[in-house]
């Protein structure tokens, strides 16, 4: 039998059911039998939550600009309605007894707690309540050492050709650990396969995957169920999937360094070359750069095709899930203003389409993913992927039903496995 914490926290009856009960809580919060209350005390709170909704959304859209798009409409709708549950829980406690009291501050919690539930839903961020749980757990372990011991593939062959498997765990670590470079980053979070345990040890491809903005490199192990998903591709692969190392491409939460070399930062050299570095040093991989990807989300996908572009040398393949048109800071004026000290033509330079428009890479390979309802990056997604083909890159455009969430980023990356599988020599 199916257990309540496995039930869809995206689809089904519960998003459905915490929305109606929002309408029921509030509802009772904002019904009194009395008049000063009617032609008082609820237009004022219900005015001044709206015009505090009103003035956060300016801020943050048009002055803070914390990150490119604008606030999701239906967020701040329910930003707005947890608000005006806390404000009315507020003024109705003082003149009632205990029993209403409390009737109130769980009315207050429901809609407070189905504004989380519609949060979630909208983004597809944890897919059952266990994977919210999850965010309690630290699944770090120790990085196993390194070994002299290792599986050697002939010339002509891939590993795929020569491993048998066998005997090895049914699940793969994740271990978190600090990859010094040229720019201040939280810790990276790093899954290794069961092949990885194997003696001897075979070289395996790497995948670098980077989060959204804002976001953290666990981003992909709470919502994006990393450990689950490439668990599951290798115990159909005889326990082989790619070395998956989660950098931190931001520095802080809210931080927007672009993936470039320039006045916020140096995460260009940190991806291309402090990273790969690291990963070379520290781990079996496979070090030919066609077993080489780097893929990322959003922000994070912005930066898959830049470090491709820009290192082709270090990466062949890249997955662009729901990437921007360009690296921005919300437009192109005030990206270039910001990185570069308005200085137009460093930023052409570096710029993904301005160099593909200058330039041919029939040595990369990419997969450009983008959400069927994402009005933003659907189209960005569109025009990337054309000037990708024009030059010479062998490329696939794959359109998910979705918006600019999880429910593409997640089938958006394990969809393309057997690729990146096939690209990288794991499959034959």
């Amino acid at each position: 039998m199916l257990s309540p914490l496995d039930l869809s926290l995206i689809n089904g009856p519960i998003p459905k059911a915490a929305t109606v009960a929002a309408v029921l809580a509030l509802t009772y919060l904002a019904i009194r039998k009395n008049r000063t209350w009617w032609v008082r005390v609820l237009p004022i709170v219900v005015l001044a939550c709206a015009l505090v909704v009103t003035g956060l959304t300016l801020v943050i859209n048009h002055l803070w600009k914390p990150w490119p798009e604008p606030m999701p409409v239906i967020l701040m709708v329910w930003l707005g309605a947890a608000l005006v549950a806390i404000s009315l829980a507020v003024a109705r406690l003082r003149p009632s007894r205990w029993y209403a009291r409390v009737v109130t501050v769980i009315a207050a919690v429901v809609v407070i707690s189905s504004a989380l539930t519609a949060t979630n839903a909208y983004y597809g961020l944890y897919p059952t309540s266990r994977a919210a749980l999850e965010v309690l757990n630290n699944p770090s372990v120790d990085l196993p050492d390194s070994v002299s011991d290792v599986l050697d593939v002939p010339a002509g062959k891939t590993l795929a050709d020569v491993w048998t498997g066998g005997g090895l765990p049914d699940k793969g670590t994740l271990s978190e650990i600090e990859i010094p470079g040229a720019m201040k980053t939280r810790p990276a979070w790093i899954y290794l396969p069961p092949a990885y345990a194997a003696k001897p040890r075979p070289r395996l491809p790497v995948l670098v995957l980077l989060a959204g903005q804002p976001g953290s490199p666990r981003d992909w192990y709470d919502a994006g169920r990393i450990t689950d998903n490439m668990d599951e591709f290798a115990r159909a692969h005889r326990g082989l999937a790619p070395i998956v190392v989660m950098p931190d491409s931001l520095g802080s939460l809210t931080a927007n360094p672009l993936c470039l070399d320039s006045k916020l930062g140096q995460a260009e050299t940190y991806l291309t070359r402090d990273v790969p570095k690291w990963i070379k040093e520290r781990l079996t991989v496979d070090e030919r750069r066609e077993a080489w990807t780097v893929a990322g989300l959003s922000h994070g996908g912005t930066c898959s095709l830049q470090l491709a572009v820009r290192a082709p040398d270090v990466y062949a393949n890249f997955i662009d899930l729901s990437g921007q048109r360009e690296p921005t800071l919300g437009t192109r004026a005030d990206t270039v203003k910001a990185a570069f000290g308005g200085d137009e033509a460093a930023f052409v330079r570096v710029n993904p389409l301005d160099v593909l428009a200058q330039r041919q890479f029939p040595q990369l390979s990419g997969v450009i993913v983008a959400g069927r309802d994402d009005a933003l990056y659907r189209p960005a997604g569109a025009e990337v992927f054309e000037a990708c083909r024009k030059a010479g890159m062998d490329v696939q455009w794959k359109e998910l039903p979705g918006g600019h969430d999880w429910n593409v980023w997640r089938p958006g990356l394990y969809g393309s496995l057997p690729w990146l599988a096939q690209r990288t020599g794991l499959v034959t």
